[in-house]
C-alpha cells in the first residue's frame, strides 16, 4: 500500500488539471469583459465594434479626455515610483546585506509593515502630509508617487530579498573583492546582475500596484487612470471595459517581457 508523501512534486496530469482550471477561472471573466465591449447597448444579442470606433472619434475627444489624462499620469507615476524602488529600496537591502546584516529584521519589518494596515486608514494619514506636500511642489498627480511608494513596500521587497537568500551576497562580494575589483564593479558586475530576476519582479508588481491603485488618488482628488475609468464607468460602461481589458492585456504582455529578460542571459550562455 503506497502512501502520498506530503510535499511531493505533483504529477503532470495533477499539474495540467491545476493549470486548466486555475486558466478557465482567470480568462472566463476576462472573455465575458471582452465580450460585454462588442455588446449592443439594449440589444444583448447583437454585437457591434462602434465603442472601439468611439475612442478616435474626434467628436468624443472630450468625453474621453480625463482618461487619457488618467492614462499619462499614472505612467508618470509607475515611472517614479520605480525609480524610488530602484534606487532607494534596493541599494538600502543591498547595503544591510552586506554591511549592516542585524539591521536585515528592522528593514523587512518597515518594509512589509504598510501591507497589515489598511489603504484607507494610511490615506487619513496622508492628507495632513499631503498638505504640505501640496505647499511646496503644487497638487500635482506625481506626488502620489510619494504615498505609493510606501504602499508598493511589501510587494517590491519580498521578490528582492527572495533573490538575495537565493544568493551569497557577501561571499560573491568578498570573491570579487579579493580579485582587485572596487565596490561599483562588485555592484555593477557581479552583484546586480544576479539580482535580476528579482528586480525584475519588483518592478512589475509596482507597476502593476500603481496601476490598480485607486484610493489613494480619489481621497486626495488627483486624476489616474483608475478614478478616470470609474467615472468613465458611469456614463460609457463599453469604453470602461474596453480600457480594463487593455490594462490587463498590458499586464500580460509586460509580464512575458519581464520573464523573457529575466532568462535571456541564461538562455545565451546554455547556447554557449
Amino acid at each position: 500500500m503506497t502512501t502520498a508523501r506530503i510535499g511531493a512534486t505533483p504529477g503532470k496530469v495533477s499539474s495540467t488539471i491545476v493549470l486548466i482550471i486555475a486558466g478557465i477561472l482567470f480568462i472566463l471573466p476576462i472573455g465575458a469583459m471582452l465580450l460585454f465591449t462588442f455588446r449592443v447597448s439594449g440589444s444583448p444579442g447583437e454585437f457591434t465594434l462602434v465603442h472601439y470606433t468611439a475612442i478616435f472619434d474626434p467628436s468624443q475627444e472630450l468625453t474621453y479626455d480625463q482618461l487619457f489624462e488618467g492614462i499619462a499620469n499614472s505612467l508618470v507615476i509607475c515611472l517614479i515610483t520605480v525609480a524610488i524602488v530602484l534606487l532607494v529600496l534596493l541599494p538600502t537591502m543591498v547595503l544591510v546585506e552586506l554591511r549592516y546584516p542585524r539591521m536585515r529584521r528592522a528593514i523587512e519589518f518597515v518594509c512589509l509593515l504598510p501591507i497589515t494596515v489598511p489603504t484607507v486608514v494610511l490615506v487619513v494619514g496622508f492628507v495632513p502630509v499631503y498638505q504640505v506636500v501640496a505647499g511646496v511642489f503644487g497638487s500635482v498627480p506625481w506626488t502620489l508617487s510619494l504615498a505609493i511608494g510606501i504602499i508598493v513596500l511589501p510587494y517590491a521587497y519580498r521578490p528582492i530579498q527572495a533573490n538575495i537568500a537565493a544568493l551569497d551576497v557577501v561571499v560573491l562580494g568578498e570573491a570579487a573583492r579579493s580579485l582587485g575589483a572596487g565596490w561599483i564593479s562588485v555592484l555593477g558586475r557581479v552583484i546586480l546582475p544576479n539580482l535580476r530576476r528579482g528586480i525584475l519582479s519588483a518592478c512589475f508588481l509596482t507597476i502593476a500596484v500603481v496601476l490598480g491603485e485607486f484610493t489613494i488618488a480619489s481621497f486626495l482628488n488627483q486624476t489616474t487612470f483608475q478614478t478616470a475609468l470609474f467615472l468613465l464607468q458611469q456614463t460609457d460602461p463599453y469604453v470602461a471595459a474596453i480600457f480594463a481589458v487593455f490594462a490587463l492585456v498590458f499586464a500580460f504582455v509586460l509580464l512575458l517581457v519581464i520573464g523573457r529578460i529575466g532568462t535571456f542571459r541564461r538562455t545565451r550562455r546554455s547556447a554557449r
